[in-house]
C-alpha cells in the first residue's frame, strides 16, 4: 500500500510540473506574438534577472528594430550579446559585442562588451594543439582593450588571460617543432625550431629545444647526400656551441657533446 501511494504522489507532482509548464510556455507563446512592446520589454528584462538567456534573447531580438534609436536601444543590444554569450554561442555573441562597441562608444555597457569582446576569442582558444588564430585574436582584443581602458579595474585579470593565452602560443610552438622532429624532417625541424626561439625567447622549452636543433641539424647531416653533408656537419658544430655557451650545465650536454665529436670527426676525414 505504501509504494501504491508513493507511485500515486509522484504522479501527481509530475502531473503538477507539466501542468505548470505548460501555461508556462502557453503564456511565453502568447507574448513573443504580444503588441504591447513595453510589457514585452518589462518581461524580457525579468527574465534576464532570472537568468533565463533564451527567452529574453528572443524577445530583445523582436525589440530591437522596435526600439533602435532610443535610449533602451544600447541596453537591448547589450543584453542580446549577453544571451548569445550565456547560450555557448562566443561566435555570434563575438560580433554582437564589436557591433555594439563601435555603436554605442559611450553608454555604460561600452567597457564591459570590450572586454567580453575579446573575451569571446579567450573562449573559442582551442588546446595548444589546434590552429591558434583565436587565440592570436584574443591577445589583439585585450591589448586594445587595455589600450582604450588604461584605468580598467580588471587590468589584473585581462593581464592574468594574457599570460595564459601567450603561454597556449609558446606551446603551440613547442609542438609544432617537435612533431617536424618526430617525424623525421629535419630540415623543417631546424627552421620550426629557429623560429619558436625567435618568437618566444623567454620559452621554458628553449633548452630542450635548443637541444633538438643541435640533434636535428646532426640528423640532417647524417642522412644528407655526399656533397651536402661538410656544411651540415658544420652547422652541427656551430649549433653545439651556441647550445653549451648558453646552458653549459645542461643534462642534455653528453649526448649533444656526442654528436659534436661525430660531426668533427667526419670533417677531419674529409
Amino acid at each position: 500500500m505504501t509504494k501504491h501511494r508513493d507511485t500515486k504522489g509522484i504522479l501527481f507532482l509530475f502531473t503538477i510540473l507539466a501542468t505548470i509548464f505548460m501555461v508556462s510556455c502557453s503564456g511565453y507563446e502568447k507574448l513573443l506574438k504580444s503588441k504591447d512592446y513595453e510589457y514585452k520589454y518589462k518581461k524580457a528584462l525579468e527574465y534576464y534577472e532570472k537568468k533565463e538567456h533564451y527567452r529574453y534573447t528572443t524577445l530583445l531580438e523582436q525589440l530591437s528594430p522596435i526600439y533602435k534609436g532610443t535610449f533602451r536601444s544600447d541596453t537591448i543590444e547589450y543584453y542580446i550579446a549577453q544571451g548569445y554569450y550565456y547560450q555557448g554561442d562566443y561566435l555570434l555573441a563575438g560580433h554582437s559585442y564589436d557591433k555594439f562597441r563601435q555603436t554605442f562608444q559611450r553608454s555604460a555597457f561600452t567597457e564591459d562588451a570590450e572586454f567580453m569582446y575579446a573575451y569571446c576569442f579567450y573562449k573559442s582558444s582551442p588546446r595548444p594543439e589546434l590552429d591558434q588564430a583565436s587565440t592570436q585574436e584574443a591577445i589583439e582584443a585585450f591589448v586594445e582593450f587595455l589600450t582604450r581602458f588604461p584605468s580598467t579595474n580588471r587590468r589584473t585579470e585581462v593581464n592574468g588571460l594574457l599570460t595564459e593565452l601567450r603561454e597556449k602560443l609558446v606551446e603551440k610552438s613547442y609542438l609544432s617543432s617537435k612533431l617536424y622532429y618526430k617525424i623525421g624532417d629535419y630540415k623543417a625541424a631546424i627552421v620550426a625550431i629557429q623560429n619558436s626561439l625567435k618568437d618566444f625567447p623567454n620559452s621554458k622549452y628553449r633548452e630542450e629545444l635548443s637541444y633538438l636543433l643541435v640533434k636535428s641539424s646532426y640528423l640532417l647531416a647524417e642522412n644528407s647526400i655526399p656533397n651536402k653533408q661538410r656544411e651540415r656537419y658544420q652547422n652541427t658544430i656551430d649549433q653545439y656551441y651556441t647550445f653549451v655557451g648558453e646552458f653549459p650545465e645542461s643534462p642534455y650536454l653528453p649526448e649533444a657533446k656526442k654528436m659534436y665529436e661525430s660531426s668533427m670527426k667526419v670533417l677531419q676525414i674529409n
